[in-house]
């Protein structure tokens, strides 16, 4: 009796587990899209929170984006035939809740901007890794009309990032390390 349950259990394991690259494929992608409407929910807070007019703008700029990647995923799914859906994203949700923390204890200023900057490019790096390994996938499977839409939002991604740390060495980072330390 206990062999039967046992078995069971494995088979309804092995069930929902990955069998092949277009398994990761789809996982990878229901992934993505959580992150990125996840990310695009509190994009606003951090925008709220931080001063520096060059990260506003920026922050500004990005939630447009992220609107954009969020439709250009929608198209990858319908591309591909792969059903629309999310799959929790653990990461970007701890990745989120340590910038929330990050914010909670810092003042409003430069420090708080140098912050906000780092969690921001914590999760462009996460989507940067995600994105170059779905667009992988999709040219090993011939995916190539979603092949070609993720490496839109990859670049996307990458030149977000680019700017963002453009604003810390220009802007931020310089007037943060001239606080006085308590």
């Amino acid at each position: 009796m206990e062999t039967a349950v046992k078995k069971q259990e494995t088979a309804r394991a092995q069930s929902s587990e990955a069998q092949n690259l277009r398994d990761l494929f789809e996982d990878g992608l229901k992934d993505i899209y959580s992150a990125e409407k996840l990310a695009g929910k509190t994009l606003t807070k951090r925008l709220k929170s931080a001063s520096s007019p060059e990260l506003v703008s920026a922050l500004k700029n990005h939630q447009e984006e992220i609107n954009e990647q969020v439709a250009r995923l929608e198209q990858v799914f319908k591309a591909t035939g792969i059903k629309l859906g999310e799959k929790k994203c653990a990461a970007m949700e701890g990745i989120l809740k340590e910038s929330d923390e990050n914010i909670k204890d810092t003042k409003v200023g430069k420090v708080r901007d140098a912050g906000i900057i780092a969690s921001v490019q914590k999760v462009k790096h996460y989507e940067i890794a995600t994105y170059g390994t779905l667009h992988a996938y999709a040219k090993t499977l011939g995916e190539n009309k979603a092949a070609n839409l993720l490496a839109m939002t990859l670049e996307e991604e990458k030149k977000t990032d680019a700017a963002l740390s453009g604003i810390a060495m220009t802007a931020v980072n310089a007037e943060a390390a001239s606080k006085k330390i308590r």
